[in-house]
Order: C-alpha cells, then structure tokens, then sequence
C-alpha cells in the first residue's frame, strides 16, 4: 500500500480517483506545526534553534497519517510545488518519524503543476528527495517573521499604546500607503489652460490642440491663467491655417504574458474588484479540482508562481485553438515565449493557465467567483499566444499664415485587431488616449477653424493605491513573494492601520504613527532597497548558495543591537521625535496664519501628541489646568469646527450649564460642571458645529422612553450604545437604521423591531439573516449556515461561530471550508460541542466508567508531572502579553 499526503481534502479527494486502490491519499490541512506564539520560540543564541508546536486538529490528523504510514510500503509527499509545499512536507516526515511512523519504508516526494491524470501519474513516475534548500529557505523566512515581529511588537505595545503589531513585510508595505498620503497631502495643485478647435480641410471635422503661440512651442504650464488663454483662443480664431504636415506611422501593439500571482490578483482587482485573499481563494479551487462532467479535474495550473513560460503543449495547444475560433490570420509564425521582468523573479513554475485551453470557459458551469476568475485566466492565455494588433497612427499639423501659431491633431486607428479579439489588459489609472480616426487630408491644404474652446485643468495629485497598483509596486520594488501579498493586505486592514475607501487604500493615524516611529527609530528596517535585498538573499538560500544561519545571524546581530538602544529610550524621547515627525500632519497650518500648536481652550498651552491607555492623541502643555485633548488627526473643517470648548446654553429642567466638548475620543456634549457630571459623545453623523442646545439636551435626555410593551408593561427604552442606534426591552436589543430614529421611533415599530429581533433565537437574542443555508453538518447532521452579523458575515453551527474571513465573499462559502473553519475556532475554545455528547447518549454512562476506571491508572503514571504548574508560576504573568501575541501574530507576514 502507498500512502500520499497532500495539504487539502480538495485536493487528495482529486487525486485519489486518479491513483485507484493501491493508494491512500490523506490531507494535512495545510501546515501540520508552527512557532508558538511566545517568546523563546526561535532562540538566537542556541544557534536559532526553533521549537515548533502542534495544536489540537493537527495532531488529530497527524496520528491519522501515522497509523496509515506505519503500514504502507511507500510514503509519498505530494504537497504542493513551492516553499511552503515543500516545507509542509518536511514537518510531516519530521512529526513522522518522532513517531516512528516511518520504519522501513520509501520515503519519497512528488510535485504537479497542475492536478490532471496525466500530470499526477507522470509525477508519480519522477520521485525524488525533500529539496531541503527550499525548507532552510522556508526556515530562515519564519524565523526572520518571528524574530522581527516577536521583539518589535512588544517595543511598539510600550511605546505606542494602541499599536497592534509590526512585521518584516507588512511595515514596508504599511510605509508605501503612508508616503502615498503624505505625497498627496503636500501636493501643490497648479492651475493651466489647454486650446483646441474643431478644423476642417476639406473634410469631416476634426479636433487639433493649440501646440504653438506666438511662435514659441507651447509646454504644459504656459497658459497659467484665464487671460492667456483667451489671448491664445483668440489668436487661433484669427489665423488662416494650412495643413503643414502629414505623418503617418504604422505600429503595433504585443500581448501581455500569461498570468502570474501578482498580475493574477492585479487583473482581478481591475477587472472583477476582486480582493487578493478573493483571487487566491478562487484561484486554489480551480487549482484543486472541479467535477466536470463526472470527473473531478484541476482547472489551472499551481496558482503561486511568478514565471511567465508555458510548457511546450499548452504553446501548442493554444495554436490549435486560436485557429479554430479565430483563424489562421490569428496565429503568430512561432509561439511567443517570455521572460519575467519583475525583481527577484525565481520562474521555478508554469504561469498560470487552464490545463487544456479546449475547455472554453462558456462551455464549463462554475461557481460565480470560479467561472469569472477562470475566463480572465483562459482569455489571457489565448491572447498571450496571438498575433499582434497593427495600428496606424497618424499626426496632422497645422500652421498659420505668419507662422506664430501652430495645431496638431493625432489619432489612430487598428488595422487588425489580433489578440485585442480577446483581451486587453486593464489599467490602474486612466492615461490620456490617442484620438480616434482622422480624416483624409493633403499636405498643403487650407484649414477652417469652424470653433475653439479653451478648457482649465489643474494638476492631480497620485492616485491612492488600489490593491492592484499595491502589489504592482511592492513587485516592482521586490517587497515580498507572491505568495504572502494578499496575506499582508489582509493583516494591513485586520490591524486597522488602513481603511479601503472606494477600493483605495487610506492609513489610519494609527498605521501613520506606527511608521512614524519604525522611520525615526528602525529606518534600516523599512527602507524599501533593505527588504528587498533581504528576498534577494533568501532566494540565495533557496539556490544553496548562501547558508540560512549565516544569514539569521548577520541579520539578528544589527538588530538585536537597534532594539536594545530603543528600548532604552524614554516615551518623551519618543513623543518629541514623533511630534516633529508628524507636525504637518497633525498641527496643518492654519487659514488665518497663526500658531497650529496654540491650544484653543487656555490659549497659552502647546499642543503636542501624548499617549494614554487607548492610544494616542493631542494634549495641551498645560495638563492638569487645561484639560483640552483631541483626537489625533482632524481636517482643517474639522480643526475648525472643533477648535474648543463652547456653551450651547442652559437646561431649564435643572438650571445647568450645557457645554459642548472636545475629547480624545472626540467631541461630546457635558451637563454642568460637577464631579461626575452627565456626558453625551456626539454621532458621527452630527457635525460639531451645527449643535445647540436644542441637540444637545436630546443627546443628554437619552435614554428615551418610547412606552410600555403591550405584553408585559416593561418600558421600551431608545438610546445610542457603543454599536450604534437601538431600542431596548428587558435584554433583547434591536438595531435602529438611523440616529434620527431614536428621537422618533413610535411603540408600534419599536414592538415590531424587538419581536423580529426575538424571532431569530430565544431567549432575548436573534438570530441574524440568513446569508446562506449550507446544509447538513456531516458530524452530527445539524444545519450550517452563513449569517450577517453586527461584524460582519459568520458562519454558524450549534452554538459555535466562526467568522467568514476578511476578503472572502460570503455566498461562495462551502459546507466543507465550514466546516473547517469551524473545528478550528472549537479548536481555539470558541463555542461548545452539544451535538458529540447527543450523538451517543445510551454510550455515555459506560464511557464515564470506562473513564473511571482508567483514571487512577493515568494518575498514577503521570504523578511527577503534577509539579509542572508549580515549576511554570513565573511564566503565568507573561500570560497577557502571550495571548495579545496571539491576537496580533505580529511576526506573520507570510501565507500559513
């Protein structure tokens, strides 16, 4: 018997059907052992010794692969053809043979770049050893993730209360999206004009723009202002033009390669508004295998590649396709072949394309994400193999009669489409196009201005990054693999460090402080040139031609020595640097010129930055007198609107004072002036200059009482909670669409809103909507389904709740990825298991004597090790700071 583990069940379910009975096929799900998340996890000075852990489901699954292998005469390591596959496949040969699993027999790896028959059983054919240059290159990128993460983070957790976590990978990326913004914001903005007439010669009209006046070749800037403008408009109107020249150039236009991971999820944010985590999901499932027809077949080649070749088939097969749908004019003389342009590229795999480029992508019925991702995948690779577009471009110039003023007018138009037929790759930002098609005109000829306009424009600042032109550039740069970009978008938003506005990236002042002091105090660290020579080195390892320890210790060595110096740093220290790092971000100047930092309450306090528990925010000098604070960042309306403390006037019920005030956490509205006196925090949809007293005593009244419940008599009540509008009978809370709501929701629709709400799930709380009933839980048969949460999409089974991860769309989730996702969050200790202790219940008595038995047996063979909790109290007090760890994984920059 042979034994063959893959990472997924997907996968194996495959593969199985291709290798018949002499073979059992097992997953791992994905890595089976990781660093725990504690200190002392890789130990530098053990030579980076690394201790690696094996949690609950995987020793589970483990054992499982065990008791198979002890028994096979083969055990074949099929997981997938990188850095990761190939590291998954040491630690299970490694957890193997702890367990003696192994014994006498052939210990062997497999790899396909795609999951067809023909491509696994000719793998089948070409075992060879685990490549362990690839795992110490996979060893060296954990322990460097650890080790930065592991020792940055805390620094960060001391000096900057509120920051999550820093990593190798994810700090430079947060910096490229915090130079963006800091780019925009001292972007000067510069007006210019620009000229253009409709012309005829004889002919259709055409558009010309003005290119030279007063005999001087014109450049962008030198119409800076109405008046010269309309002095040049006039000129045009008053010249007589003749046609000066005309050109015409042929040209042509290539088709882009074929996919590889990054331009993967670049093209499917372009063109499907696709996440990186979205793509990769959809891109693994192809991957895996789909039932067609019967038969369960991989669609794609391996997904996480940035080699742009095809083997020799796939370049022959295109041929024959691209004949068949489009013709022979369509086919190019030879197959195009391509080299990768991009840093640091390995081209150790395939570009992803379909494994048979017959399946036309209208002739497969796929899931909508599948179906979508998998015709941009199949056009891309028809097209990468056509011929290329010829197009014509022609350039009419214009000149007056005395010569001082000059037009041109250009176009082009395609002559033969070629793989435009197909696809045509998308772009970023939109460029100036080239006009269309110009008319028949002969050198000579004379020309009639028939109207002109002049048209102001003003220069833009660069476009934010999308998550499209951010793996572009963190290509571009080296930053990173392929493999680990959407993973580190993902972190960027799980951290809050930025926020996608219409699919752009913005940093949060959080994300802007974190950089802020990773640049004044680890620059090295997050100098772009530096994290790309350090991928440079780590494909050295994977070459074998640098050793992984040489290289953690050349690394560890400098940057032990910048923590320890910072770590003795004083927070003032810190808070000076950061305050003139920040300066114009957080003090802008001001429209009337005088002193940003001034503080509006007392007047003779300075502004600066101050951390508290929560984070960091604006304090005046002059703490305790004045208590002015303020959130951290504000725009200039805000700044404005907010500037200090004011009366909104007095509460004729009880004669006080109400104030309206600016917090750290923003501003609020204060009764009177006591030792403990009644605050409201201001909605977010309420501008803090359009409050009065009228506003202000509606916040301070709340909660409100709507009426009694018909029921029962209790008070329904209407407020705003930390989740935003409700209104609230007993324990059961219900949602309120708007904060204008709670002043005017009526007792009938109160009734209505918390009997919905009860409908759900007894006992006060409702079940959410349903997103999607994914049937049967295949352990204890109890329904799985998708539901829309306070926070978002989660998955639901019993009493356990798994979120749906970010970036993932809730209506392609499957009962199998459910059904992981949820014994991995029971793993973790979310939920309970009702459904195990019902599925037996006559069994249960004799399993509790069975258990009762057993137990002084187990007590006794395990007495010494009652002492461990004792020998551990010390360690207990790093409990908290462990478990934040845990939460924040600060060191994971790469895809698990």
């Amino acid at each position: 018997m042979n034994l063959v583990v893959v990472e997924s069940p997907a996968k194996a379910k495959t593969i199985n059907k291709y290798l018949g009975p002499n073979y059992t096929v097992l997953a791992s799900y994905g890595h089976v052992r990781d660093l725990p998340a504690k200190d002392g996890s890789v130990k530098p000075d053990e030579d980076f010794a690394m201790l690696w852990d094996v949690d609950a489901k995987s020793a589970k699954r483990l054992s499982d692969i065990a008791e198979v292998a002890k028994g096979a005469e083969r055990i074949i390591l099929a997981t997938d053809p990188d850095r990761e596959g190939e590291a998954i496949s040491w630690h299970v040969l490694e957890v193997l043979q702890k367990k003696k699993a192994v014994k006498g027999a052939i210990v062997q790896r497999v790899v396909f770049n795609a999951i067809t028959r023909s491509a696994v059983t000719e793998a089948m054919k070409n075992p060879r050893d685990i490549d362990m240059e690839l795992v110490e290159a996979y060893l060296a990128r954990r322990a460097l993730d650890y080790l930065v993460g592991f020792t940055l983070s805390p620094v960060l957790w001391r000096k900057l209360p509120g920051a999550r976590s820093a990593g190798r990978v994810q700090s430079v990326a947060l910096r490229l999206v915090v130079d963006r913004e800091i780019e925009i914001e001292k972007f000067k903005t510069q007006e210019y004009w620009t000229v253009e007439a409709d012309v005829t010669a004889g002919s259709d009209p055409f558009l010309a723009r003005l290119v030279k006046h007063e005999g001087k070749r014109l450049t962008k800037f030198d119409l800076g202002n109405e008046a010269s403008a309309q002095a040049a408009k006039a000129a045009v109107q008053a010249a007589t033009f003749k046609i000066s020249a005309v050109e015409k150039k042929p040209g042509k236009r290539s088709p882009a390669p074929p996919f590889t991971t990054s331009t993967l999820q670049q093209e499917a944010s372009r063109k499907l508004g696709f996440s990186a985590q979205r793509t990769m999901q959809a891109a693994q499932k192809l991957y895996e295998g789909v039932d067609i027809g019967g038969e369960t077949v991989g669609l794609i080649t391996y997904m996480r590649t940035d080699g742009v070749q095809a083997a020799p088939e796939a370049l022959d097969e295109s041929r024959i396709v691209i004949a068949g749908l489009y013709g022979r004019e369509y086919v190019p003389e030879a197959p195009r072949i391509y080299k990768t342009k991009a840093k640091n590229a390995q081209e150790a795999h395939e570009a992803i394309r379909p494994t048979s480029l017959a399946r036309n992508p209208g002739s497969l019925r796929l899931d909508s994400d599948l179906g979508r991702l998998y015709e941009l995948i199949w056009k891309r690779m028809i097209a990468s193999q056509m011929e290329s577009a010829r197009i014509e471009r022609t350039a009419i110039d214009l000149e007056s009669a005395d010569g001082k003023t000059g037009m041109r007018a250009s176009g082009q138009v395609v002559l033969f489409d070629g793989y435009l037929a197909v696809y045509e790759e998308g772009r970023d930002d939109a460029d100036d196009e080239e006009g269309g098609r110009l008319p028949q005109v002969k050198e000579g000829a004379d020309a009639r201005v028939v109207a002109s306009r002049s048209d102001q424009h003003f220069t833009e600042p660069p476009p934010r990054y999308s998550e499209a032109s951010l793996v572009k550039k963190m290509e571009e740069l080296g930053i990173g693999r392929p493999s680990t970009y959407a993973s580190v978008l993902t972190v960027l938003r799980d951290r809050a460090y930025v926020r996608m506005d219409k699919n752009r990236f913005i940093p949060e002042d959080k994300g802007r402080l974190v950089t802020a002091f990773l640049e004044q105090f680890f620059a090295r660290y997050v100098e772009y040139d530096f994290t790309a020579a350090l991928e440079e080195k780590l494909d050295l390892v994977s070459a074998g031609e640098l050793d992984w320890k040489a290289l953690l210790r050349e690394f560890w060595t400098q940057f032990a020595a910048s923590v320890g110096e910072i770590a003795e740093l004083r927070t003032t220290h810190v808070l000076d640097a950061l305050n003139e790092a920040l300066g114009p971000h957080i003090f802008p100047e001001k429209a009337d010129g005088s002193d940003p930092r001034g503080c509006p309450t007392c007047a003779t306090g300075k502004l600066s930055l101050k951390t508290g528990k929560f984070g960091a925010f604006i304090g005046c000098s002059n703490y305790p007198e004045c208590r002015y604070t303020r959130p951290l960042a504000q725009s200039e309306d805000d700044a404005e609107n907010v500037s200090g403390d004011r009366e909104l006037g007095v509460d004729p019920l009880t004669g006080e004072t109400v104030f309206l005030k600016v917090g750290r956490f923003g501003p609020y509205v204060q009764l009177g002036e006591g030792e403990k006196p009644k605050r409201s925090s201001l909605p977010k949809s309420w501008p803090p200059a359009a409050m009065d007293l009228e506003k202000g005593l509606r916040l301070l009244r709340l909660p409100r009482e709507v009426g009694a419940h018909p029921e029962d008599g209790g008070m329904i009540l209407a407020g705003i909670g930390r989740y935003g509008p409700f209104v609230q009978h007993n324990s059961t809370y219900a949602n309120l669409p708007s904060v204008d709501e709670v002043f005017e929701v009526g007792l009938n629709r109160a009734v209505t809103l918390i009997a919905e709400k009860r409908s759900g799930a007894g006992r006060g709380r409702a079940e959410a909507a349903a997103l999607k009933d994914l049937g049967a839980h295949p352990v204890d048969g109890a329904p799985v389904k998708v539901l829309s949460g306070r926070y978002g999409p989660y998955i639901k089974h019993g009493s356990t709740n798994a979120n749906v991860p970010r970036g993932s769309d809730p209506a392609n989730m499957t009962l199998e990825e459910a059904v992981k996702l949820l014994s991995e969050r029971e793993a973790k200790g979310g939920g309970k298991k009702p459904a195990k202790k019902a599925a037996k219940p006559k069994a249960a008595p004799k399993a509790d004597k069975a258990e009762k038995a057993a137990a002084p047996k187990k007590a006794a063979a395990k007495k010494p090790a009652a002492k461990k909790p004792a020998a551990k109290k010390p360690a207990a007090a790093k409990k908290p700071a462990a478990a934040a760890a845990t939460a924040a994984a600060p060191w994971d920059d790469e895809e698990g």
